[in-house]
């Protein structure tokens, strides 16, 4: 025989033991919850919004960028690899951004319209006019009386 222990392992419990609740009769329990007990504060519900109607999608806003991207690359005939390389980005990474797949950082947006010639805000000023072209196409939805009115589409970069 050996000097060591049993193998044996410890349990330690993830949730701490619950003491069973006291019994009381039915006679006695009140509808009331005891002024003693604490009271547990009632998640706020937000506000509800109306569902999208069906088979018409919101157009993304990675989806927009992406189009104008490769709209410029491919009206400068220049390949994914030259822009990419230009702008000190990974090809198959800016291939995701044209496609849609990734969202970019801000960074990143200036850095590939920097390779295209273009400014961060020559960029979005070009999805937002895509944008607003969709928007002009869509059938009108009813505005909430809340609803701000604006002439056209408000962006903040």
């Amino acid at each position: 025989m050996s000097n060591q222990a049993p193998n044996a392992a410890r349990v330690i419990p993830l949730r701490p033991a619950t003491a069973p609740a006291p019994a009381t009769a039915p006679a006695t329990r009140s509808a009331a919850p005891a002024a003693d007990a604490p009271q547990r504060p009632r998640p706020a519900l937000a506000p509800r919004q109306v569902p999208p109607e069906p088979g018409i999608r919101e157009p993304l806003w990675r989806d927009l960028v992406g189009d104008v991207l490769r709209r410029e690359r491919l009206a400068q005939e220049r390949t994914l690899k030259d822009v990419a390389d230009a702008a000190r980005i990974s090809m198959p990474y800016l291939s995701e951004l044209e496609r849609g797949r990734k969202e970019a950082s801000s960074e990143v947006l200036a850095a590939a319209a920097r390779a295209l010639g273009l400014g961060l805000t020559d960029l979005l000023s070009l999805a937002q006019d895509e944008l607003t072209s969709l928007a002009q196409m869509r059938p009108a939805r009813r505005r909430t009386p809340s609803a701000s009115h604006h002439d056209g589409m408000c962006l903040a970069a």
